[in-house]
């Protein structure tokens, strides 16, 4: 019997009781023969129906789970359903299962299709899980969550011959397992039993009782162990139990302390990968003395639970995975003699012509020639205190622009890679201080000439030529996302246009790129003295002779940086019109840093001085700008300021102008043949 027949009678039966003149002792015939049940023979039915679901329950086997005994394919009844939030935006359901004697709160898995064919909230989109059902639990792991056992069901059957009786038995609340031999690990908490089948919302749960694990004098499993059950990376998760990944270690940060009021330690992490994805783990206190010195970049290893799965901490990683690992005191890591079928270290390179539209603070991976090393230098935390060794890059590419890459610590000290290498790094953070510049995380890689194909090709172009290329620089761009109803910022437009369009007298800013002629720079206040550390640049005073104060950082400096902020008229062939400049602008117009210029004007040679802004006029670039209405002096006026110049660059701009000309050859009303 199906269950719409079924329904149906059930319905039929519900209509048909309390009316007079039904037969309510037998069956009767239609004219043609067929049997129409009365409300007596479908009550009948409905209560064999509900026996024989009785029947096929799985009678006390909630009791042996929750004692960590293997229960195959368990049928239980489902007695309530609830949907659950989720920390990851994701549909979650809360069930309650019965067997007739216990109920036990139970969740539906949630995993990724592609990986696992498995998606266990489809049998309540489907709507086949109902309150009622009874269910065949065909794979299921059995969680310790706030001091007593949650089923994580992984895959069910809903037996729909069963119907939908009401609850079986007169079951109470499954007790959690004292049982010292079983595996407990604490798990999140996002599963709350709070308004759940059997719970009070205001009963005050006990605190869970910590169970510690056997200790080991080493964390690494030992002899080369089988390892039969490999798990994807991307199939971890904090509900998954008893797991083993084979998996390359791609990174290995260095050790790392800290010292506060709750006492002292140290830590390390390392990223693994294999096919399916990418996970970070983390080391604490005794797991580095365990497994720092056998982790080694490049190999291959079996990481075993016991080892917790959490939720990623985003600002420490910059992998594509929710969750992260931290190694616990039993956990196993095995090195792994055969490396077959794990790949090496995974790329997505940007190109860095689209750093331009990049967002700030994004994490990404880059590969250009280097052009030039910087020498190391050394910084003091302005939280911390503490010196930090940094070291710039500057890499170019076959897209015609080149970026400044900054690496920190032990990177910066011992990087040996020569000018005209290859480099491919993985996990370089974006910033837009001074405009476009990258910076390698610590979580980060870096490869000198690597064996792929794009590092061949880039060999290739910068040794047959591209070493001779004119390259334009990021800086002082910004991040090319437009405001809403903002003009576009990489349109280029005559002077003319700029103010015939009226840019910048609306509220929001408006961005235009304009290829114009310097013809005069302003020379009173063309500099400022600046503080010296790092990403200050905030105007210091000297307060004592040799003696430079900056209020921000409360600092004082024997010396200042100066620092370009310059007006410059420049003009094309629809007009003149004033910019504002800043350091980065003013070196390329100038052709030398600020502390030179200054440096001329203290020791008197007011001749090099003119010298030097005569040579600066004339000078043609394409300056990226941005327009704004400011007030100065009680008026309002628009204010040009230019975020990144860069020269002109021939092959593009005669590229532009053939591009005109093929338009007006195209034309209708064209006057070329």
């Amino acid at each position: 019997m199906t269950k719409q027949s079924l329904r149906a009678r059930e319905d039929a039966f519900q209509l048909s009781v309390g009316l007079p003149g039904a037969d309510n002792t037998s069956d009767s015939h239609s004219s043609d023969g067929e049997v129409i049940h009365t409300p007596d023979s479908l009550e009948f039915d409905l209560v064999n129906m509900a026996s024989d679901a009785q029947e096929a329950l799985s009678v006390g086997s909630l009791a042996q789970i929750n004692l960590n005994k293997n229960v195959d394919n368990p049928i239980l009844q489902c007695v309530q359903i609830k949907p659950m939030a989720s920390q990851q935006g994701q549909e979650r359901y809360r069930v309650v299962m019965n067997d007739s004697i216990n109920f036990i709160q139970c969740m539906l898995a949630q995993r990724k299709e592609q990986s696992l064919k498995l998606e266990m909230n489809g049998v309540m989109h489907d709507n086949q899980l109902k309150k009622g059902s009874i269910c065949r639990l065909k794979q299921y792991q059995v969680n310790f969550v706030k001091d007593k056992n949650i089923l994580i069901i992984l895959d069910l059957e809903v037996l729909q011959e069963y119907g939908e009786p009401e609850k079986l038995g007169q079951p109470v609340q499954m007790e959690a397992t004292k049982d010292p031999e079983m595996d407990v690990k604490p798990q999140p908490g996002n599963i709350s039993g709070n308004n759940m089948y059997g719970n009070k919302p205001a009963q005050q749960q006990q605190q869970q009782e910590q169970r510690s694990l056997p200790a080991r004098t080493n964390g690494a499993a030992g002899g080369g162990g089988s390892h039969h059950n490999i798990s994807p990376i991307e199939a971890l998760s904090p509900y998954a139990h008893r797991w083993t990944i084979k998996a390359r270690c791609t990174h290995k940060g260095d050790i790392k302390t800290w010292h506060n009021k709750n006492g002292e330690g140290k830590l390390f992490s390392a990223n693994f990968l294999d096919d399916s994805g990418e996970i970070r783990a983390t080391g604490f206190n005794d797991a580095v003395d365990n497994f720092y010195e056998l982790l080694q970049e490049g190999s291959v290893y079996y990481v075993s639970s016991p080892c917790k799965v959490q939720l990623a901490k985003k600002q420490f990683s910059n992998l594509n995975n929710d969750y992260e690992l931290t190694f616990e005191r039993d956990t196993q890591v095995e090195k792994a003699e055969d490396m077959d079928g794990v790949p090496q270290v995974r790329y997505n390179f940007t190109s860095l012509s689209d750093l331009q539209s990049v967002e700030k603070d994004n994490t990404i991976d880059c590969i250009g020639v280097l052009s030039e090393v910087g020498e190391v230098s050394e910084i003091v935390g302005k939280t911390s205190a503490k010196p930090y060794s940094k070291r710039e890059l500057t890499l170019v590419d076959n897209t015609g622009y080149n970026i400044r890459l900054t690496v920190w610590g032990k990177t910066a000290e011992n990087f040996e890679a020569q000018p005209e290498s290859v480099i491919a790094f993985k996990g370089v953070k974006v910033s837009d201080f001074g405009g476009r510049s990258l910076s390698l995380l610590s979580s980060g890689t870096m490869n000198v000439d690597p064996d792929i194909d794009e590092a061949h090709m880039l060999k290739g172009w910068y040794v047959g030529g591209g070493r001779n290329d004119q390259f334009q620089s990021h800086a002082n761009t910004m991040s090319t996302v437009t405001a809403a109803g903002g003009a576009d910022r990489n349109a280029t437009k005559s002077i003319a246009q700029v103010r015939d369009e009226n840019l910048g007298m609306g509220d929001e800013t408006d961005w235009f790129s304009v290829k114009a002629t310097v013809i005069y720079i302003k020379q009173d206040n063309v500099s400022y003295p600046a503080c010296l550390s790092e990403g200050c640049n905030k105007k210091v005073v000297e307060i004592d002779p040799g003696v430079w104060r900056c209020e921000k950082c409360e600092k004082n400096f024997d010396k200042p940086e100066y620092r370009y902020i310059m007006s410059v008229n420049v003009s094309d062939h629809t007009g003149q019109i004033w910019l504002q400049c800043f350091n980065d602008v003013g070196v390329q117009i100038m052709g030398m840093p600020a502390d030179n210029l200054m440096q001329m004007r203290d020791e008197g040679e007011e001749r090099k001085v003119t010298d030097a802004f005569a040579e600066a006029n004339c000078k043609t670039f394409v300056f990226r700008c941005k327009a704004k209405m400011d007030t100065y002096q009680d008026q309002q006026r628009v204010r040009y300021q230019v975020q990144y110049a860069s020269p002109l660059n021939f092959v593009q701009e005669s590229k532009k102008l053939a591009d005109i000309i093929k338009m007006y050859s195209e034309s209708d009303n064209s006057l070329f043949v």
